[in-house]
C-alpha cells in the first residue's frame, strides 16, 4: 500500500500541471485576437516613394527636326540592330545597292514603305523633307554623300 501511495504522490504535480499550462496557453492566446491600433497619418509618413517620374512631352513643329533627330526617334529602332532584314546602319555593303538607287530613289522607297518597312518608316507625322534629312543622314553613315535638306528657321 505504501508503494501504492508514493506513485500517486508521483503522478499529483503531473496532474496539476497539464491544467495550468493549459490556463497560461489560453491567457497568451486571448491577446492575439486583438488588433494593434493604427494611426493612419504615422503610416502615411513612414511610406514614402522610391523614385520620382516626371515625363515632359516636347512638341516639335512638324518639318523642323534633322534627320539625325528622325533617325534616333524612328529609324535606329531597327536599322541599329538589323531587325526585319533592315539594312545596318554604317553597314557599306548592305547599303552600296541602295545607294546606287540614288536619293530620290531611296526616299521614294521610304515614303511609300518597302518590303518590312512602313510607310515613313511608321511615323506618318514626317513630311516628305523630313524624311529626305532622315534618308540623308541614315544613308551617309554608309558611305553616300548626300546633301541633307536644311532645316528652315
Amino acid at each position: 500500500m505504501s508503494v501504492h501511495r508514493a506513485q500517486n504522490a508521483a503522478q499529483r504535480p503531473s496532474r496539476l500541471a497539464l491544467p495550468v499550462i493549459a490556463v497560461a496557453a489560453a491567457v497568451l492566446l486571448a491577446g492575439c485576437g486583438q488588433q494593434n491600433k493604427v494611426d493612419p497619418e504615422l503610416t502615411a509618413t513612414l511610406i514614402q516613394p522610391v523614385a520620382k517620374l516626371e515625363v515632359k512631352v516636347s512638341k516639335v513643329a512638324p518639318g523642323s527636326r534633322t534627320g539625325e533627330q528622325i533617325y534616333k526617334a524612328v529609324c535606329a529602332s531597327c536599322h541599329d540592330s538589323g531587325a526585319l532584314n533592315s539594312p545596318k546602319t554604317g553597314d557599306a555593303g548592305a547599303w552600296a545597292p541602295r545607294i546606287a538607287l540614288g536619293f530620290d530613289g531611296l526616299t521614294s522607297s521610304a515614303i511609300a514603305g518597302k518590303n518590312s518597312m512602313p510607310a515613313r518608316g511608321g511615323a506618318s507625322d514626317l513630311t516628305d523633307t523630313e524624311v529626305k534629312r532622315a534618308v540623308a543622314f541614315l544613308v551617309n553613315q554608309a558611305g553616300a554623300n548626300f546633301t541633307e535638306p536644311p532645316v528652315e528657321q
